[in-house]
């Protein structure tokens, strides 16, 4: 009976031990580089004083590393004879931006450590949270230990990244293929209370929807014209630079830039959380976090699994 104990003890130890190691943990880095996070902030926060553009840049650039084959840093990758790099998918291509941000922290983490020891996909994580907390958002524990792909997917991206002409069951069930509900769905798009969208992601919204507020379409016409302009730039809501709700208040008065925007106010099962978020910053807040949380946790790889790249731009050899 004692050994069948001692034995079961030892088990339960051992899967401890394996939980610990393969689980992300907010205390990852502590023992092997506790310079590392306050390198990463420091960084960012000069980028987005720089430009405040920058803070929602970084954010996406998470957002799209994650849903695509989970939280590995392969958007990063750069083209080579053996790598489709993601950044030359629809969504990413002449988009997808801060990626000279990404290099710098990588050069300052790895020589404040000694050697590389943080993963790109770890550092696309803090980064996105920092930038948040420099437009004035709200701050979550980043869960750590990361590492990072040896491959790239532009047909995966081209397959599953979410697109601005969504609607409603489109994104829940583009969500849900990626184990986030339509809290998370919600929550996320409000990353878009920061940052500027290109002309051609809503030309057809401000020329063609019924469910849009006439004046605000008049607004945007005046720098989308219906031929041309393509990159021309809009905010995605009154005030990108500062992460606030002005984004769910502008989807009730149907003012919203991108059709899968509006989409989430219209009749559908996400009004009433929009409304909520309107009105309730803290709701707000504490939801995206949550749910920052939550897709930072897609599909990573831990353990022995991938690597730790030297270079953010291509895999090691």
């Amino acid at each position: 009976m004692a050994s069948g104990t001692k034995f079961l003890l030892q088990t339960f130890v051992l899967l401890a031990l394996a939980t610990t190691v393969f689980s992300l943990s907010p205390r990852f880095y502590n023992q092997v580089c506790p310079q590392a996070l306050p390198a990463i902030k420091k960084i960012v926060q000069a980028a987005v004083h720089q430009e405040r553009r920058m803070g929602a840049s970084l954010l996406r650039l998470h957002f799209h590393d994650c849903f695509v084959n989970g939280c590995d840093g392969s958007l990063l990758l750069d083209s080579t004879s053996t790598i489709d790099s993601e950044k030359n998918a629809f969504a990413n291509l002449n988009s997808a931006r801060g990626f000279e941000v990404i290099d710098q922290i990588k050069a300052e983490v790895d020589k404040v450590c000694g050697r590389p020891v943080v993963s790109c996909a770890d550092i696309l994580a803090v980064a996105a949270r920092d930038s948040v907390v420099a437009l004035g958002g709200p701050s979550w524990k980043v869960r750590l230990g990361r590492r990072d792909s040896t491959t790239a997917s532009k047909t995966l991206a081209n397959s599953v990244l979410p697109s601005p002409f969504m609607d409603l069951p489109a994104l829940i069930n583009n969500f849900k293929n990626q184990g986030l509900n339509q809290r998370d769905l919600v929550a996320l798009s409000g990353g878009h209370t920061i940052g500027l969208a290109q002309c051609f992601t809503f030309r057809n919204r401000i020329y063609n929807a019924t469910n849009i507020n006439s004046a605000f379409a008049k607004e945007r016409r005046a720098t989308c014209p219906r031929d041309g302009g393509d990159a021309n730039l809009a905010p995605l809501d009154p005030t990108p630079a500062r992460f606030d709700t002005s984004y769910f208040k502008n989807l009730v008065k149907k003012r919203g830039l991108l059709i899968s925007d509006q989409a989430l106010f219209g009749g559908g099962s996400t009004d009433d959380l929009v409304k909520i978020y309107s009105l309730n910053p803290e709701v707000f807040w504490d939801d995206f976090a949550k749910s920052m949380i939550k897709m930072g946790n897609i599909k990573p790889l831990t353990g022995k699994q991938g690597q730790i790249r030297v270079s953010c731009r291509k895999v090691n050899w």
